[in-house]
């Protein structure tokens, strides 16, 4: 890595302190305008925020927006091409390198023994969720271990990321647990009608809505 790439912003941005799950997006990748289609209407001051990711100098200074808002618009940009580029293989090979490293964390699953896991997003709508981890042992998402990655856009992750990066490398895909937690009393396992209220037993025994049938007495006046 030259001197240059190590001042250039996207190494800064992912060298800071929860941005951990991104990876560095190619600035080929982001020079070619085909793969920025419709970036440009979900992120204000769209071309200031671009020259910001590529270092670029436009020289026009005076209509620039102020920096705090700028900053916010690169970040938000570089998320939404980032979610686009970890689908392609060239990401999925920045990630999967990542993953093998453990760099997203680990499932909090006991059963899933510590199993490596990647970041997902639950809506690929900016703003929607935050983003979250997937375990491809269990089938589940979780929140974060860290708290600095609470605030991450769940959509610079997108929707389907872990799903495709399993496609193209179906080795890298854990087998599933079979483990299920299995609750216990002095040895017993508990049975689900143990939790039951009285009054549910009685339904599921009369029936789900229906009258409780008269139960016949003997007649002591005939």
């Amino acid at each position: 890595m030259t001197d240059s790439d190590e001042t250039a912003w996207i190494h800064w941005f992912c060298k800071q302190r929860g941005n951990e799950f991104f990876c560095e997006v190619d600035e080929d990748y982001i020079h070619d305008k085909f793969n920025l289609n419709f970036l440009d209407s979900n992120v204000t001051n769209y071309r200031c925020a671009l020259e910001v990711i590529l270092d670029l100098n436009s020289g026009s200074a005076s209509d620039a927006p102020a920096e705090p808002e700028l900053e916010a618009s690169a970040e938000k940009l570089y998320g939404l091409i980032h979610a686009r580029f970890i689908l392609t293989n060239r990401g999925i090979d920045l990630m999967l390198d990542k993953f093998h490293k453990g760099a997203f964390g680990t499932c909090p699953r006991a059963f899933c023994q510590r199993q490596s896991v990647l970041p997902i997003g639950l809506s690929d709508n900016p703003g929607d969720e935050m983003v979250r981890i997937y375990c491809p042992k269990c089938n589940d998402v979780y929140f974060p271990k860290a708290a600095r990655h609470s605030n991450l856009d769940g959509a610079f992750f997108g929707t389907g990321f872990p799903h495709m990066l399993f496609m193209v490398n179906p080795d890298a895909r854990p087998k599933r647990t079979k483990q299920k937690f299995v609750p216990r009393l002095y040895g017993f396992k508990i049975h689900q009608m143990a939790y039951h209220s009285p009054a549910d037993i009685l339904k599921d025994l009369t029936g789900a809505g229906g009258p409780v049938a008269e139960i016949d007495t003997p007649n002591h006046h005939a």
